[in-house]
């Protein structure tokens, strides 16, 4: 029986399945009576939404990637000011799509700014949070890309500005969040995410109870 309430993320490249399986996971949650902050990165609070409309749309070449992470520190001081340590203090879990994790591999590691650099913004945007557990959704670069251009069909406000980045950099996305996995193996759980979204939902929720069932 899970009972004390968890900060987890969820982590991976371009159609990994991330937002499916969060949405799974706050349903299972919910089910055992559980109260649950379903939140996301960029975003998450109003101010950092804003931010979001600005990061993920328009041309690729919209913003440098300095400029990428400093928006992306700020939103998530913001969001994690006004939403995230409100939850955890109301006694709720909070389940967040991306996280710091993904400036790491997105700026640090796609666009070039570099890990350590990434990480000293973030250190002087909020400080440490630290995610109980982070999923790391992994599956092959032509998949993912391939699933999430099936979906863009479905997009109403076209929030694609990275997946429309090139091969190389979605590469460059995968190494990274699966060197974060192997870095951090007490924080992170590497999920093979090439499988059917009902055998991924029982493998979070296996890992899950694996992890925190007292």
């Amino acid at each position: 029986m899970i009972t004390t309430p968890r900060f987890i993320t969820f982590e991976g490249g371009e159609g990994a399945g991330k937002s499916t399986q969060i949405r799974l996971l706050a349903a299972w949650l919910r089910d055992q009576g559980a109260t649950v902050c379903l939140t996301r990165e960029p975003g998450g609070s109003p101010a950092a939404e804003l931010i979001r409309d600005l990061l993920l749309k328009g041309a690729v070449d919209r913003w440098l990637p300095i400029s990428e992470a400093l928006m992306l520190a700020a939103a998530r001081a913001d969001h994690i000011e006004r939403t995230i340590r409100p939850a955890l203090s109301r006694g709720e879990w909070v389940l967040c799509d991306r996280f710091y994790d993904s400036s790491i591999a997105y700026q640090g590691a796609g666009r070039g700014i570099g890990i350590n650099k990434v990480k000293e913004i973030q250190k002087i945007a909020f400080g440490s949070m630290i995610p109980d557990l982070t999923f790391v959704l992994d599956l092959p670069v032509e998949i993912g890309l391939s699933r999430a251009l099936a979906r863009e069909g479905a997009k109403s406000d076209m929030e694609d500005r990275f997946e429309r980045m090139d091969r190389s950099f979605h590469e460059r996305l995968r190494h990274a969040f699966l060197e974060i996995a192997a870095d951090e193996p007490g924080r992170c759980e590497l999920i093979n995410a090439d499988s059917d979204i009902n055998n991924l939902h029982t493998l979070i929720r296996n890992a899950l109870a694996r992890r925190f069932s007292s």
